[in-house]
């Protein structure tokens, strides 16, 4: 497959151009300059109300998006076989990002979840960049292991113990959402790495059946669960936020009601600027902005696995694992947010990627898309001609 990609300069000391990929480049702007039209008309009564600052959050995420563009571009400098070679030093800081949070007068409590560790003027969410951490892990182990990962239990049961144990460790803040996120972004890993399918479904069962027995132990994740079963049945309490957003669904009707012009957000629509954006966005734009919101996101998907398998044709498995680790991970935030909305899936606390108010996940999302951006150059590089005249190409060990 080729690809026409916009060249840009890199710095005199490094020897090839950044071949940045349009399509992806392209996609993502569109999501991320719309997320900030949606979360500016979601958000400005709420920051009114609460700063007297109508626009208090979109500068927030303006000035989020700045620091996630600022670490994403020094990540283009950063080769892959770098990122290959961190593997254990991500791991370790994955899981001491998941224990510090845990430790009293360090980690920050919100809403009676403690998730966050006070950074300078914001508040980091350990999940989002542990996250990130556990996927470059396990895209290493699963190149290096590959071999014992297809024959031998062992080879599946290593991995899958180490991120049980981050799961434990954001269950205990509680974060239920980005449990699931990781676990299933890892199972998938895996499974495409080719792990045994008995061994998939074994983990698969074992996973569910305690994810299960976790929500009917824990009244607060039943009362969320039975409230998302039959929301109509306590509108003004267990189901408040399903019914709210459903409304407000239902009264974009085809066309929406205009940008700025939703009624839910004023006070009625808890989170609209976080979890419930996307029920602000229905509103006001109607079934069709909803799917072609949706559209756009399919397309970024549909170019981040493309990627993924042209590494795999380039034999760059560790770029491979990654890209699809990434889409993964995105794919299913992205869809449990929007069924939780729409009454789908139970209250998951997950932000919509690019749209959503979230400084941490914003500032690691666009940390995600670097990489991809930069697994692409590498692709770019290794296949540019060498000698033109005899059709020659560069070997996969060409450095850029």
């Amino acid at each position: 497959m080729t690809t026409r990609s916009v060249t840009m300069p890199f710095p005199a000391r490094l020897k090839t151009e950044l071949q940045i990929d349009p399509v992806l480049l392209t996609l993502v702007l569109a999501l991320l300059l719309g997320g900030f039209v949606i979360l500016a008309s979601a958000s400005i009564s709420i920051s009114d109300n609460a700063t007297s600052n109508p626009f208090f959050y979109i500068q927030r995420q303006l000035i989020a998006a700045l620091i996630g563009g600022a670490a994403g571009f020094c990540c283009l400098f950063i080769p892959m076989r770098v990122w290959q070679s961190l593997g254990p030093v991500m791991l370790i800081t994955g899981l001491l990002l998941l224990m510090l949070v845990l430790v009293p007068g360090i980690g920050y409590e919100v809403n009676g979840s403690t998730r966050w560790i006070r950074v300078g003027v914001m508040n980091l969410q350990v999940s989002e960049p542990a996250r990130l951490c556990f996927i470059l892990y396990l895209s290493g182990y699963l190149v290096r292991r590959n071999k014992s990962l297809r024959e031998e239990f062992t080879g599946f049961l290593r991995p899958m113990v180490v991120l049980s144990i981050a799961g434990v460790l954001l269950l205990a803040e509680p974060d239920f959402g980005a449990t699931v996120v990781l676990l299933a972004t890892a199972l998938v890993m895996m499974f495409v790495a080719g792990a045994r399918l008995r061994d998939f479904l074994l983990f698969f069962t074992t996973a569910v059946l305690a994810m299960a027995a976790l929500a009917v132990a824990s009244p607060y994740r039943m009362q969320r669960l039975t409230g998302f079963l039959d929301p109509w049945s306590d509108p003004f309490n267990t189901g408040f936020q399903l019914t709210q957003s459903l409304i407000a669904i239902g009264r974009g009707e085809w066309f929406g009601v205009g940008l700025g012009g939703s009624v839910q957000k004023l006070f009625y629509l808890p989170e609209a600027h976080t979890d419930f954006v996307f029920a602000v966005y229905a509103e006001e734009f109607g079934l069709a902005g909803s799917l072609i919101l949706i559209a756009l996101f399919l397309a970024l998907l549909w170019r981040v696995f493309k990627l993924a398998m042209r590494a795999a044709d380039a034999e760059r498995f560790f770029e491979a694992y990654i890209a699809i680790g990434l889409g993964t991970w995105l794919g299913i935030q992205a869809f449990i947010n929007i069924g939780v909305n729409m009454g789908l899936l139970p209250t998951k606390g997950l932000t919509l990627p690019l749209i959503s108010y979230g400084r941490s996940s914003l500032i690691i999302t666009m940390i995600c898309i670097a990489l991809l951006l930069r697994i692409h150059h590498e692709l770019a590089v290794d296949a540019k001609p060498v000698n033109r005249k005899r059709g020659k190409k560069k070997t996969r060990g060409s450095k850029s």
